[in-house]
């Protein structure tokens, strides 16, 4: 049994007009728009042919107009689902307002549950006489059978028209060039394809609506984020906003932003330490002291080596040429 499915379950891809045929042919009814059953009426008689007995059928009003009396048969039905241990959320706001839609889901859903108990097979359900208990029931089955015995002599009717119609067909030629001048009319038959453009218009509308909506929320979700004091004065912060307030379209806002973030990396760059350089200088300062001290012990043993004689001329060339007043 399901109680609740997700929106990409094969149940809400059953196009306006199985649904509708199917609404008609279970509980024999003759509706043309989904949002007919926004009262949640049609919801309540669907659930008592799945579970018989366990819908109160006298408290469903199926001459609802306000919404405070589909709201009554939205809790009735809220009740069945409590009962039955049903998890799925009524959007009674969203139904009560006849978008189609909104009801279309619903009612998509419904099929999806009225098909997974017994297969949708219906033991011996009688659903004009469980509708007349109902508060409208029988106004609303006195509306849609003439409508269903219409269709069928309207059938009967075609099949039993006399062969002489072909006579008539030279008076027809004849006058199609007066009717050709006059302005075109829509037939009756054309007022049902026109409801249903109208219909597949308002709910294309309705999708565009709820995926605005949808994607409006997101946005929303991230300037909230981007307002915390802990990550505002960040530069990804400034080129979000950037993008989320700008007043145009134009790719440089785009490019400003991004701009914004190399500008702010280039400067985040480390700069050259001072340690760093004194680190570098100090290696050529050893090497300069390495270099005195091998050059001071090489002439300490050289002089060691020498004789006393040779160390006494060193002596006397350094007076001599120490002092411009000695002669050697």
């Amino acid at each position: 049994m399901v109680t609740s499915i997700g929106m990409m379950d094969s149940a809400y891809f059953v196009g306006r007009t199985e649904i509708l045929a199917w609404i008609n042919s279970t509980l024999h009814l003759n509706l043309s728009k989904v949002e007919e059953a926004a009262s949640g009426a049609i919801q309540c008689q669907l659930m008592d042919a799945v579970h018989p007995g366990i819908v109160p059928m006298h408290k469903v009003n199926f001459d609802a107009k306000n919404e405070y009396e589909m709201i009554q048969n939205y809790k009735v039905l809220q009740d069945v689902f409590n009962k039955l241990k049903i998890t799925k959320h009524i959007e009674v706001n969203k139904l009560i307002k006849r978008r189609p839609l909104d009801n279309l889901e619903f009612m998509q859903w419904m099929k999806r549950y009225f098909d997974s108990v017994n297969g949708g097979l219906l033991n011996g359900y009688n659903a004009l006489e469980r509708r007349e208990a109902c508060k409208g029931g029988k106004e609303t089955t006195k509306k849609s059978t003439p409508a269903q015995v219409s269709t069928k002599s309207t059938a009967t009717a075609a099949k039993s028209q006399p062969s002489n119609n072909a006579r008539k067909n030279d008076a027809v030629l004849v006058n199609s060039t007066n009717h050709s001048v006059k302005t075109a009319r829509p037939t009756s038959n054309e007022v049902p394809l026109y409801d249903e453009q109208i219909t597949e218009l308002k709910l294309s509308i309705d999708s565009l609506e709820k995926e605005r909506d949808f994607y409006f929320a997101k946005l929303r979700d991230i300037e909230i984020l981007c307002q915390c004091p802990e990550i505002e004065h960040l530069t990804v912060v400034s080129a979000i906003q950037r993008i989320l307030y700008a007043a145009d379209d134009s790719a440089s806002v785009v490019a400003q932003a991004q701009a914004m973030i190399s500008q702010n990396h280039k400067q985040q760059e480390p700069p050259l330490s001072p340690i760093y350089e004194g680190s570098e200088e100090k290696p050529k300062l050893e090497n300069q002291k390495r270099k005195s001290i091998l050059n001071f012990e090489v002439d300490a043993a050289a002089n060691s080596t020498l004789s006393p004689r040779q160390r006494l001329s060193d002596v006397s060339d350094i007076h001599c040429s120490g002092s411009p007043l000695l002669t050697c």
